[in-house]
């Protein structure tokens, strides 16, 4: 059973999947707690977790959605797994951002899936270098 995360290592998806999301999110909180010298803002560590468990938790459904295959490239373009993570979870934030500000639907995951399949590491360190 997963007690701790470490988002370098890709957790075992069965056993990531059988948490609880609590869970999840709690061993994603904790290890930012005790690794990142970022200092999060209200709220933020929690909205940054989230973030985390819903790439983690694609990832692991495999080949149903192409966020693995996106993970797998963009560690092959150089980024390291903790950064493929915020890669992809900066094109999720992005669309949550929309549909928050009314600006896309709430059904945006084609949108998103297709994003995707063409986001590299280059424009992932253009936007957040």
């Amino acid at each position: 059973m997963i007690d701790s995360y470490n988002p370098l290592n890709a957790p075992d998806p069965g056993e990531w999947l059988e948490l609880p999301e609590e869970e999840r999110a709690m061993i994603v909180t904790d290890y930012h707690l005790r690794h990142d010298d970022e200092e999060f803002e209200d709220g933020s560590l929690q909205i940054h977790s989230v973030i985390h468990v819903v790439v983690e938790n694609q990832i692991a459904l495999g080949d149903e959605y192409p966020v693995k295959q996106t993970a797998e490239r963009l560690m092959e373009e150089g980024l390291d797994r903790h950064d493929a993570i915020h890669a992809i979870g900066s094109v999720l934030a992005k669309y949550l951002w929309e549909v928050g500000k009314g600006e896309a639907s709430e059904d945006f995951s084609n949108d998103y899936f297709e994003e995707l399949k063409t986001f590299t590491a280059n424009d992932w360190l253009d936007e957040y270098s």
